[in-house]
């Protein structure tokens, strides 16, 4: 059973994910909160699998609340989930650098909704390559400061060639034929860099070799 906990400010869209969520077998919604305060507590005290979070709202916004979780060892296996109104703004990139394993649109259709709710419970690549690839294009555009001290001396060579490969959009079935390796050793590389970097996700190891200079723009 996949355990979802919605933290959003508009009673009627949690109302309609719920209405989504509710219908399903494997899923259960545990709780509902209206601001990021209020969720924090609430993750706290369920510990869901999956927490989808308003990325504006009053007392306490997603970013900050993302980043408590992120800084909570006892949240360790709470997936955060970014709602957004706006696709990837400015705030969204806030939220993925805090730790949030991904984001939707709130007008995403019921399937893909439903689907991607599953592929974060998995713990799987929690961003589609076309979503790594816009992530990569604003890179290109408006590159960040770079962050020298990032652990990648700990990586091993085949770890970091990895790495930069997720960093480019590549799925792990791509990675392995790019370095020709099984997927499931294209996967335990890619585990084991999170496990180094204290990546929780792909989406802090996208901007993790960006930030830390393993990838650039010209590297595409």
């Amino acid at each position: 059973m996949i355990r979802v906990l919605l933290v959003d400010d508009q009673p009627l869209l949690r109302s309609g994910f719920r209405a989504l969520l509710d219908v399903e077998d494997d899923i259960e919604v545990v709780a509902e909160a209206t601001d990021g305060q209020q969720g924090l507590a609430l993750i706290k005290e369920h510990q869901p699998d999956i927490a989808l979070i308003d990325i504006q709202m009053p007392v306490m916004d997603g970013i900050e609340a993302t980043r408590r979780i992120a800084a909570d060892p006892t949240l360790a296996m709470v997936h955060v989930v970014i709602l957004t109104n706006y696709g990837l703004d400015e705030h969204v990139f806030d939220a993925l650098r805090a730790g949030a394993a991904g984001f939707l649109v709130k007008d995403i259709v019921p399937e893909d909704f439903l689907h991607a709710v599953r592929v974060a419970a998995r713990g799987d690549a929690l961003l589609a390559p076309s979503i790594t690839r816009k992530l990569i294009d604003r890179y290109v555009t408006e590159p960040l400061h770079t962050r020298a001290d990032t652990g990648l001396k700990g990586l091993t060579n085949r770890e970091r060639e990895s790495v930069a490969l997720v960093a480019q959009g590549l799925s792990n079935d791509q990675i392995a034929e790019r370095m020709v390796i099984s997927p499931m050793t294209a996967k335990t590389h890619i585990n084991r860099a999170m496990a180094k970097l204290h990546a929780r996700d792909r989406a802090q190891l996208v901007v993790l070799a960006y930030e830390s200079g393993l990838v650039t723009p010209r590297n595409r």
